[in-house]
Formats: C-alpha cells, sequence, structure tokens
C-alpha cells in the first residue's frame, strides 16, 4: 500500500466522535488514539460509526450450540439463522450503536467459541470486558451445568467490576424445555448477576438484554452511580413484566 493511499483514525472510549455525516466518505474525522489503516475499514468506520459518546466491549459467553452467534445476529441485523451453522472459531466480533437517553452508546459485541479447545484464546478479552452476556440453552441440561465453571473463569480473568447478565437462550422451545426458568432465576440470586430469558428465532428480549447492558455502562461511564437513578436487575425486571402483560403467552 502506498503512503499517499494510507489513512488513519484514533479512535478513544467515552468522548464524542464528531463526523459531517452530509460531507461523504472523503470527509475526516478528528484524530483519536486506535490507529486503523485499512482503506475499507475506514470508509466503513466513518459511513457506520464516526458518531457515539460512549464506546463499550461485551463478550457473548457459553458452551458450543448455546446461541451466541444467533443472538448477536438478531440484536445486530434482525435475522434469525435457521438450519445448520458453521460453530466460531475463536472470536468474531460486529459493532452496533445505540440511544440511551440520547446518549448514543456503541456497543462492540464479541462472539467467542464455547469450545474447550479456544479456552486460552477467550480468556485474553475477559479482562478488556465491560459486559458479558453468559448463555445457556433451555433445551440443553449440560450447558445449564456448565453455567458455574464459566462463572468460576469470569471471577478468574475479567474486571472485579464487570457487569454480568445471564440469560437462558431457545426459551421458544417450549416442549423441548430442561431447564426451567425458576432454576434460571435461582442461579441468578446466588451469584448475583442479572436473568432473563431470550429467544434469538422469536427475537424474545434480545434488544432487552442488549439495552439494559448499555444502559447500565452508560450510567456507570458518565458518573452517574446511584443506585437509586438506575439498576439493571430493576430495570430487566420492569420491562420483562410489561412484555409478559402485553403478551402473556411469550414466556411459556
Amino acid at each position: 500500500m502506498s503512503e499517499n493511499y494510507r489513512r488513519v483514525v484514533r479512535v478513544k472510549s467515552l468522548r464524542r466522535h464528531n463526523c459531517d455525516e452530509d460531507a461523504g466518505p472523503s470527509s475526516e474525522c478528528q484524530e483519536f488514539n486506535e490507529e486503523i489503516t485499512d482503506p475499507y475499514i475506514l470508509r466503513r468506520k466513518e459511513s457506520t460509526d464516526c458518531v457515539y459518546d460512549i464506546f463499550v466491549k461485551v463478550m457473548l459467553l457459553g458452551d458450543s450450540g448455546v446461541g451466541k452467534t444467533c443472538i448477536l445476529m438478531r440484536f445486530r441485523d434482525g435475522l434469525f439463522l435457521r438450519g445448520n451453522f458453521i460453530s466460531t472459531v475463536g472470536v468474531d466480533f460486529r459493532n452496533k450503536v445505540v440511544s440511551v437517553d440520547q446518549t448514543r452508546v456503541k456497543l462492540q459485541i464479541w462472539d467467542t467459541a464455547g469450545q474447550e479447545r479456544f479456552r486460552s484464546v477467550t480468556h485474553a478479552y475477559y479482562r478488556d470486558a465491560h459486559a458479558l452476556l453468559l448463555l445457556y440453552d433451555v433445551t440443553n441440561k449440560t450447558s445449564f451445568d456448565n453455567i458455574r465453571a464459566w462463572l468460576g473463569e469470569i471471577r478468574e480473568y475479567a474486571q472485579d467490576d464487570v457487569v454480568i447478565m445471564l440469560l437462558g437462550n431457545k426459551a421458544d422451545c417450549g416442549s423441548n424445555r430442561a431447564v426451567r426458568r425458576e432454576e434460571g432465576e435461582r442461579l441468578a440470586r446466588e451469584y448475583n448477576v442479572t436473568f432473563m430469558e431470550t429467544s434469538a428465532k422469536s427475537g424474545q428480549n434480545v434488544e432487552l438484554a442488549f439495552l439494559a447492558i448499555a444502559r447500565e455502562l452508560k450510567y456507570r461511564q458518565t458518573g452517574q452511580r446511584d443506585p437509586n437513578r438506575f439498576n439493571v436487575q430493576d430495570y430487566v425486571r420492569e420491562q420483562t413484566n410489561k412484555t409478559q402483560a402485553q403478551c402473556p403467552n411469550c414466556n411459556t
């Protein structure tokens, strides 16, 4: 690549990035810390991720086959991956900017492999994560039983103040359910983490999970830590109750 073709954009967390969206791809962004020199990534970044106030990293964890990639695709693109799907190898990530009380929060969401042979790779990403979404499959009791081991790894490798949310995925598979909702709630209370059941297929609670994470991290990073102002567990409970009132059969 010639020196004339190389351009650099620098990115920094917790700082607003101002780009003129009407100026087109040739407009220059303000320079920050993280260098990105690939021209395709640069153009894509300028067109989609240029304006945000807060930047956070979220990791999806859990056994292979619990639906981590499907959850990410449902949230990011509104799609459900039907049929067979190749397991994630190592790690992958997607970005999405969401609005929380007029604050634009950029979520960089890391999709990790659940297989044992990739654990040493994913451990390296724990330390930089602001939030962890830990998934199990409600139709697979083994994936639920392994949650304690996952939480042990989180305690060992992640930051002490990382936000943890436990998700019982594939909640739409009622007749094949092997883990009762009450079991998930009991485990979440034991470890003092937020819990909800989700479905990548129907979209149940998928957006709520990510928005709750974004809202919690927004208040943390802006210094608004008053627990009376916002509590992620209370927020999830309130929003879940609203959903159940509107759709009584959604959690059956």
